[in-house]
């Protein structure tokens, strides 16, 4: 493990109490070429705001405290 995707678990660490708290939780897959693939579950998982949630929240914060990142995904084959 490379330390920007140290970085980025550190700084899921810090998000995932408010993911907890409505009964959902984010997971890191992998970084590559600058995109942050993640896996949602609990009530995350089929949330019609995931995206919402996603693109306005978890990827601005890591933007803002990883660089190098760009933009954060769903995996959706891991």
């Amino acid at each position: 493990m490379n330390e920007t995707e140290k970085l980025i678990i550190e700084t899921l660490d810090k998000i995932r109490p408010f993911l907890q708290r409505d009964g959902g939780d984010i997971e890191f897959v992998k970084f590559d070429e600058g995109v942050v693939y993640v896996k949602m579950h609990g009530a995350c998982q089929g949330c019609s705001y995931i995206d919402l949630t996603i693109k306005e929240t978890i990827e601005v914060i890591l933007q803002e405290e990883v660089p190098g990142v760009s933009q954060v995904k769903v995996a959706e084959d891991y």
